[in-house]
């Protein structure tokens, strides 16, 4: 993989990262897909090699399985994940390899979304999908969470 085949927004968000981390981690639900999609946690496990499983649910009935696995938390600082592997790291058909980072920034916070892809054309296929203004979306989601809780 290459810089060349990944995707990212970042956003800067008016709240300390220890208000974003703790609402990346522990409300996940309301802001990790762009409503009217809705997101079920089926398990996230937050540490190298932990389970990451969700259902995303349209406002239609469309439903999306993601497995995949953490490949490093670092607390307050990013979390990377693939769905190259299963928990367990049973191999499985890869798409990408996530990584959500966020760092300190004046009075806020800086928060970055990246996905890295095997080749170029599994980069362009998620940029057709809606990638910029899906998880621009879900950063706008975060902020006003974050943002209204200080």
């Amino acid at each position: 993989m290459t810089d060349a085949h990944a995707l990212s927004v970042t956003r800067f968000i008016a709240a300390p990262p220890a208000t974003v981390w703790d609402i990346i981690t522990q409300r996940l639900e309301e802001w990790w897909c762009p409503v009217p999609w809705r997101t079920e946690v089926v398990e996230y496990d937050w540490r190298s090699g932990g389970r990451m499983a969700t259902i995303m649910h349209g406002p239609d009935g469309e439903r999306h399985e993601s497995e995949g696995v953490f490949l490093e938390v670092v607390p307050q600082v990013r979390f990377v994940f693939t769905d190259a592997f299963r928990a367990g790291w049973v191999p499985q058909e890869a798409f990408m390899v996530g990584t959500i980072s966020i760092a300190p920034e004046g009075e806020g916070t800086r928060y970055t979304a990246s996905a890295q892809h095997w080749t170029k054309e599994a980069m362009e296929r998620h940029r057709d999908m809606g990638f910029e203004p899906g998880w621009s979306a879900v950063a706008d989601q975060l902020a006003a969470l974050a943002e209204a809780s200080v």
